[in-house]
C-alpha cells in the first residue's frame, strides 16, 4: 500500500503546483508590463483593434499624413511603404486626394483580421471608388496592418441558400 500512497501523493502535489507553473504561459509581454484586460471577448477585441488600425490608416490617407499611415503598418511593410507610398501610384501620392473612405466589413481571415474598405480617390476633377482589403495581425501586445490588396469583394463570403 506504500507505493500506491506515494503515487497519489505525487499526483496531488503535481496538481497543486500546476496552476503556479502555468501562470506565466501565454504571456506576450514584450515590454515587461502586464496586459490590461479590456473586458471584451478575444474576437470582439480583435475586430475592434483591427478596425481602429485601418481607420487610423484611412484617416492618415485623408489627411495626407504619410508618417501617420506608416505607423499603422507592421515593420516588414514599412520599408516598401517608404519607397512607394509617395510615388506616382502610391497611396500618398501628391496628386491624389481622398474625399471619402469607409470601413465596410471586419472578419476573421486565414492570416488575421480582414478589414474591407471603400476609398474614393480624386485626381483633379476625376473620382474613382475602389475596394481595399486590409489584413491586420497582432504582433506581441500590439496590432498592425500586415497587408493591403485590392478588394474586389467584401471580406465576407457570399452566402447562397
Amino acid at each position: 500500500m506504500g507505493q500506491q500512497h506515494r503515487r497519489v501523493a505525487t499526483a496531488a502535489v503535481l496538481l497543486a503546483l500546476l496552476p503556479a507553473g502555468l501562470a506565466g504561459c501565454g504571456s506576450d509581454d514584450d515590454a515587461g508590463t502586464a496586459a490590461t484586460p479590456t473586458g471584451r471577448a478575444p474576437a470582439e477585441e480583435a475586430a475592434a483593434k483591427s478596425r481602429e488600425r485601418v481607420q487610423a490608416y484611412l484617416d492618415a490617407l485623408a489627411a495626407r499624413d504619410a508618417a501617420a499611415g506608416r505607423s499603422q503598418l507592421c515593420a516588414p511593410l514599412q520599408a516598401a511603404f517608404d519607397t512607394t507610398a509617395t510615388g506616382p501610384n502610391g497611396d500618398f501620392a501628391d496628386h491624389f486626394t481622398v474625399p471619402q473612405a469607409t470601413i465596410t466589413d471586419v472578419r476573421t481571415g486565414p492570416r488575421g483580421q480582414e478589414v474591407s474598405a471603400t476609398v474614393t480617390v480624386a485626381a483633379g476633377s476625376r473620382k474613382a471608388t475602389r475596394s481595399l482589403l486590409f489584413t491586420v495581425t497582432r504582433t506581441g501586445a500590439d496590432w498592425c496592418i500586415a497587408g493591403e490588396a485590392p478588394g474586389g469583394n467584401s471580406a465576407q463570403p457570399a452566402v447562397t441558400p
